[in-house]
């Protein structure tokens, strides 16, 4: 039997309260949920300091919600 390839890997990350919320708010802004919001930063900031493949950074761009220029 062939072995599924895992995509996603679960980790605990530990922030403090004040952080939480914060990220919490960020994420409601922007209509995603905290993982999601994670996630995001995770990628830019991968993304931002070239440690991504560039058809990952392609991808993850598409995926990206149109910012509203006025904000």
């Amino acid at each position: 039997m062939a072995k599924k390839e895992q995509t996603n890997k679960s980790f605990i990350l530990r922030v403090d309260a004040a952080t939480m919320q914060a990220l919490e708010r960020w994420a409601a802004d922007e209509f995603r949920s905290t993982n999601g919001q994670l996630q995001w930063i995770i990628n830019d900031a991968l993304r931002r300091a070239g440690r991504l493949p560039k058809n990952h950074a392609r991808k993850e761009e598409e995926n990206e919600p149109v910012q509203n220029e006025d904000q």
